[in-house]
């Protein structure tokens, strides 16, 4: 049932999850605050990610929140060099964290395979270009837009309008050109939804996962998992972790983490459970 593609891979994600690990080139991000800014620490990072067993490598060059504009200009220099340089050092695959069409169109040129786009495809030409580069891409659920601040969302029905709003994603998707498996959603926790929206969300994964698309998770040190347990920055790994395990437990076929190595093994271990218990079903 799940299957994303990957450049000229496609990888069967019926058992198996992807590890996808995240490489900001920000000086602003809310995590990292511009740790991996500069070159050289972006690509000792990378390094480690890719020891560490991430799957796939996440560049992105301008944080979702609010801060200060970063032009079409800017975000290309961030991205598109650096991006060429991981190609020509690593096997993982990379994605490129963007909404603008012309970004995921240099970053694919440079040797990105995905575009992991948090905007809902909200720029016109975004899928055209997926298509044209035969890269996959992430539908993700937002109420408003990326930089925007939306303090009190109000949906009518939470799960029902991401799922609708998905849903509809991907099927501009592949009106686009693009196939079932070079699509994933993902349901943008944070993003224009509160903490208590999120974590149902996240509860509610089975929802998403039911609708033929591989689903990623991006749960990673959120805001909400600070606020629902009174945790800083620093101190949300467990509970990151915790997201991971329940998620790939319920569906999600890919996480969008910045521990990559606590979460391979989480992934691992869940995935272990969920065979062992298939075929234990099985021989009965």
């Amino acid at each position: 049932m799940w299957q994303y593609r990957l450049g000229d891979r496609t990888l069967d994600l019926s058992g198996r999850t992807l590890v996808m690990g995240i490489l900001n080139r920000t000086p602003d991000s809310f995590f990292d605050h511009g740790e991996t800014f500069e070159l050289d620490p972006f690509l000792r990072r990378a390094e480690q990610l890719v020891v560490d067993g991430a799957d796939l490598l996440d560049v992105g060059g301008v944080k979702a929140g609010p801060g200060p504009e970063v032009t079409e200009a800017e975000e290309l220099d961030r991205v598109v060099g650096p991006i060429a340089m991981l190609a020509a050092r690593f096997d993982a695959a990379i994605s490129v964290d963007t909404w603008r069409a012309s970004v995921l169109d240099a970053a694919c040129e440079a040797g990105a395979v995905v575009g992991n786009d948090i905007s809902g495809f909200g720029d016109p030409e975004y899928l055209a270009v997926a298509a044209r580069r035969e890269a996959s891409v992430v539908a993700t659920h937002i109420r408003l837009q990326p930089r925007v601040p939306d303090p009190e969302p109000h949906y009518d029905d939470l799960v029902a309008d991401v799922r609708d709003f998905l849903v509809a994603r991907a099927e501009a998707a592949e009106r686009a050109g693009l196939a079932p498996e070079q699509i994933a959603l993902d349901a943008g926790l944070d993003l224009g939804k509160t903490p208590a929206q999120s974590a149902v969300l996240l509860r509610e994964s089975e929802v998403l996962a039911t609708l033929g698309y591989t689903l990623l998770l991006s749960a990673s040190n959120k805001r909400f998992l600070g606020e629902l347990l009174e945790l800083e920055i620093d101190q949300r790994r467990d509970a990151s972790l915790v997201t991971t395990a329940y998620g790939v437990a319920h569906g999600c076929r890919i996480v969008r983490v910045h521990d990559v190595a606590g979460s391979v093994r989480v992934c691992r271990m869940v995935e272990a459970i969920l065979e062992r218990s298939a075929a234990e079903v099985r021989g009965r």
